[in-house]
């Protein structure tokens, strides 16, 4: 086909002002929000310089805020961990930067490379865990931004006797 054939009959998108999208300020979709996180790993430039390591306590650091959605920093020295808990009714991405973390849900374990990414919904209980020889670093964005982190008790592995049917 010829591409003044078909100009002529699609028109030139850039000339129909009415059938483009505005751009997003921010992002409003599962997808966008794990591309923000995504973005921000990106730049380590913007991320790198902030990190601190506290062997007493995680760190953590909010890195940017949007209409109803938090971007968090956080830094994990080896053994420190979330314990189990949620994050009530926030949706979430979490995105490793640096290290390797574990996590902890109904299914079992996964271990969290650097470039790795968990997209949760609110009630969904975990225990994120640095059970590495190494510091980690990760990127959490939570939508609506969070406002609680419900505990949960540890659960525990069933014992032979709970295994036997009974």
């Amino acid at each position: 086909m010829n591409s003044d054939s078909d100009l002529q009959i699609a028109g030139d998108i850039l000339e129909v002002q009415h059938l483009l999208q505005p751009a997003r300020e921010h992002p409003a979709t599962v997808a966008e929000f794990v591309g923000l996180a995504r973005s921000i790993a990106a730049d380590r430039a913007q991320w790198a310089p902030l990190v601190r390591y506290d062997t007493t306590t995680r760190w953590y650091h909010r890195l940017r805020t949007g209409p109803g959605y938090e971007v968090w920093l956080l830094s994990w020295v080896p053994g420190q961990g979330t314990g189990r808990h949620d994050h009530g009714l926030s949706s979430g991405v979490l995105t490793v930067l640096e290290g390797r973390l574990t996590e902890h849900a109904g299914r079992g374990a996964r271990t969290l490379e650097p470039g790795a990414q968990r997209v949760f919904a609110p009630g969904y209980v975990h225990e994120v865990v640095n059970d590495s020889l190494e510091p980690a670093v990760s990127l959490h964005v939570y939508y609506p931004g969070l406002t609680e982190m419900p505990m949960h008790a540890a659960q525990c592995a069933p014992t032979a006797v709970d295994a036997v049917p009974a």
